[in-house]
């Protein structure tokens, strides 16, 4: 396990393949303060070379509070900021909510209790969300005079659509499981207190697969979203020639036309 001040990481399986990446400020239900943000631009950056390595295939985002996922910023250290401290802020909260949402293999949050501003925006910063079915989600920044800065504005617009985005973000609207679930800003509720192992799960199931063919699916699927068709089916011919002749797919052959299970050697 790596251990920051307001982070850990763990790996799980046998292997190791699956890193759960669990938010550790509990007595502040995690509110991002510089520190936190500080040590998860750190820890993503370590869990990206993993991942690239091929020794992570999967992260799941997770909290070390029950009831708590991570209620945004906090804003009793904001209160006492100058507006030099604000922007020297700035850069290090990019980087973290950055490296959430460039981590080249699959992510998933699992969400239980409040996923707040900050906190909503690193769900949204993966790319699936597991909420418990007591969970509350919301991006309320505009309430205190702010807008969502960690890449909400554009992600839940990306899941939802502009009017629906909009009846969230410019109400300041928090939302049961079941509200965000009907309006598609998450992927999946399950029971209260489960949301964590069902991501471990999905984590797990996703970790048995080709780690170059799923990386390679992910950059395809992310750099493609914004684009015309056909500069999309460029990308993913791309991604596809940089799969088809990896160790990982003459494995793949191998293993499909032997009947026995792969052993991905992840390049």
């Amino acid at each position: 396990m790596s251990v920051y001040e307001h982070v850990t990481i763990t790996r799980h399986g046998e292997e190791e393949h699956v890193a759960e990446l669990a938010l550790d400020r509990p007595e502040a239900m995690n509110a991002v303060s510089t520190a936190l943000a500080r040590d998860l631009g750190a820890a993503t950056a370590t869990l990206a070379a993993l991942a690239e390595s091929g020794a992570v295939r999967a992260v799941v985002v997770t909290s070390t509070h029950p009831k708590a996922f991570c209620v945004g910023a906090d804003l009793k250290e904001r209160n006492g900021f100058t507006d030099a401290d604000l922007m020297a802020q700035r850069p290090v909260a990019r980087a973290a909510y950055g490296g959430v949402l460039a981590l080249p293999v699959p992510t998933i949050a699992a969400v239980d209790g409040f996923a707040l501003g900050g906190g909503f925006e690193i769900a949204l910063s993966c790319d699936l969300v597991v909420c418990g079915e007591v969970a509350t989600v919301g991006l309320p920044e505009v309430s205190v005079g702010v807008i969502p800065g960690g890449g909400g504005t554009q992600l839940l617009t990306r899941r939802v659509g502009w009017s629906r985005a909009a009846r969230i973000i410019f109400g300041a609207a928090k939302m049961t499981a079941a509200e965000a679930l009907a309006l598609g800003a998450v992927d999946e509720v399950v029971p209260a207190g489960s949301a964590r192992e069902r991501a471990l799960g999905l984590a797990a199931s996703m970790a048995t697969h080709s780690p170059v063919g799923v990386r390679n699916a992910k950059k395809a699927m992310r750099l493609g979203f914004d684009v015309d068709l056909a500069a999309g089916l460029e990308i993913e011919d791309g991604c596809w020639r940089a799969t088809a002749f990896s160790g990982d797919r003459r494995e793949g052959v191998a293993a499909f036309a032997e009947k026995r299970a792969p052993r991905w050697p992840g390049v």
